[in-house]
């Protein structure tokens, strides 16, 4: 079949990596000059940041992709463990640094925070793996015809009540974390599925999996670099990539009804397919690229995740010796930081931020002698009470001086801030990156699907649908859109 892939973002990238190995004849269209979408590039004044996602994990995930090409990774892009992955910096003037390996972690947490907490940490991680190897193959890397699909087979469901995957992440980290220091480290990542900790069901303790046990790694030359490679690997096992070109409208064969037969662009010109992989943000892509076609419920009522504001800064000089890759400095608030911030729609009280510098790793992304520094803060996406327009500045103003008060080099060359509305204006809806929060009745089977029975041959991919937001799943999520096609060719047979 002659499948069109709109946008050559992640979940794009790999739809075509999966789709050019099953031999479908795959063309992708993408509006920028480059691949990647949400995972892009800004060069400026000699630096290079990455405008999107920073911490990547489950490289394996990216192997696959190549893999499904008969390809190897190591040929296009070259990935790297980032170590220490994290380094933590709490109010009280503590620093924990969060490392490969159980056994040096384990040495770490024991040096930190004592005997009790290190053995403490050895169970986690065997819960971690456990939750893992139930959900991965069970939850995550699954189409799902239904919210029925739960009960088929009934088992994993009833093994990930048993294992606790239904009760609040927070306390079942702090079951086996009585510091509290340990509890914000292996929690705070439920903010990747838009819920504060006290909100999240422990299930999405299989983010700290991938993020903490898993590892972080970098690849050399910056995210952009993987999106770079993946899109030369599909290139050359046979896919055809068109970039600056803008996809108008999603047609199909009775006009605004019937199955898919192509796209239009914004030149008039027709591509012709037998099906249509959408990987623009999934409400976005119901609003502006299929008239007459409404999103699924929950993609127009649902909840969002909160957004966030990053500051990119091109700066002479180096940080200091004991700054890692990435850097979370946590604020003294963190119930109350997170109720202004999801409840109250304001910006956090002592936010807790994240200062990632990638020239640690590769001093190639700007000049000698000079650093690249992303400050990310998360803040209310468009739903909230923040007037961007009017806030803008005072945010950046703020966050840049915070980031210099840390001690990281403050002698700005080059800056670019972006805030919700820069976001929505990328075509991310309610100007958030994160998309749907992954509440319990918008995840898995009650996420928006990734096909629509009105529209045959149509498949979306990308954090909107299944299996959700993140690197990791972003990945699979071009898998299972493959999975879809497959199907779909097969009906037509």
């Amino acid at each position: 079949m002659h499948v069109v892939v709109v946008g050559a973002g992640l979940g794009g990238l790999s739809a075509a990596c999966h789709l050019t190995g099953q031999g479908h004849d795959v063309t992708v269209l993408e509006r920028g000059d480059t691949p990647g979408g949400r995972v892009g590039l800004l060069e400026k004044g000699g630096y290079r940041f990455d405008t999107g996602a920073t911490v990547l994990t489950m490289p394996g995930l990216v192997e696959d992709c190549f893999r499904a090409m008969g390809a190897e990774m190591a040929d296009y892009v070259d990935i790297r463990p980032v170590d220490p992955m994290y380094r933590a910096c709490y109010a009280d003037g503590s620093v924990l640094r969060v490392w490969h390996g159980r056994e040096r972690m384990t040495q770490e947490i024991l040096e930190v925070c004592g005997a009790k907490e290190a053995a403490a940490f050895g169970r986690f991680c065997d819960w971690l793996g456990r939750l893992y190897r139930l959900e991965m193959p069970n939850f995550i890397d699954r189409n799902f015809a239904s919210p029925l699909s739960l009960a088929r087979p009934l088992k994993p469901t009833v093994d990930l009540v048993r294992l606790g995957g239904f009760r609040k992440l927070s306390k079942v980290v702090a079951s086996y974390f009585d510091d509290e220091r340990l509890q914000r480290i292996f929690s705070f990542q439920s903010m990747y599925a838009g819920l504060a900790p006290y909100q999240a069901l422990a299930l999405y303790c299989i983010i700290t999996y991938m993020d903490s046990v898993e590892g972080v790694y970098f690849p050399r030359g910056g995210m952009h670099a993987m999106c770079r490679g993946l899109a030369a690997g599909a290139e050359k096992a046979g896919a055809e990539f068109r970039y600056g070109a803008t996809v108008e409208t999603i047609l199909r064969r009775q006009g605004t009804t019937g199955p898919v037969t192509g796209v239009r662009l914004d030149t008039g010109e027709v591509v012709h397919a037998d099906a249509v992989v959408a990987n623009p943000d999934l409400p976005v892509a119901y609003r502006t690229l299929l008239g007459g076609l409404d999103a699924p419920r929950t993609a127009r009522r649902g909840h969002y995740s909160p957004s966030c504001v990053v500051w990119h800064a091109g700066v002479r000089g180096l940080p200091a010796d004991d700054v890692a890759h990435h850097n979370i400095h946590f604020g003294t608030a963190w119930n109350d930081a997170f109720a202004a911030l999801l409840d109250d729609g304001v910006r956090m009280p002592d936010p807790s931020i994240l200062v990632t510098v990638h020239t640690k790793d590769d001093p190639s992304l700007a000049p000698e002698g000079c650093s690249t520094l992303y400050a990310l803060e998360p803040v209310p996406n468009l739903d909230g009470r923040m007037d961007w327009t009017a806030e803008r500045e005072r945010v950046r103003a703020s966050l840049a001086e915070r980031v210099a008060q840390l001690g990281y080099p403050a002698e700005i060359e080059v800056e670019e801030f972006l805030d919700p509305l820069d976001w929505e204006r990328q075509g991310m809806e309610r100007g958030t990156p994160f998309a749907l929060s992954h509440r319990f009745l918008q995840t898995g089977p009650f996420r928006p699907s990734n096909v629509d029975r009105r529209a045959p041959g149509l498949v979306f991919v990308g954090s909107g649908t299944v299996p959700g937001v993140g690197i990791p799943t972003v990945l699979v999520s071009g898998r299972l859109a493959a999975e879809r096609v497959e199907e779909y060719g097969r009906e037509r047979r």
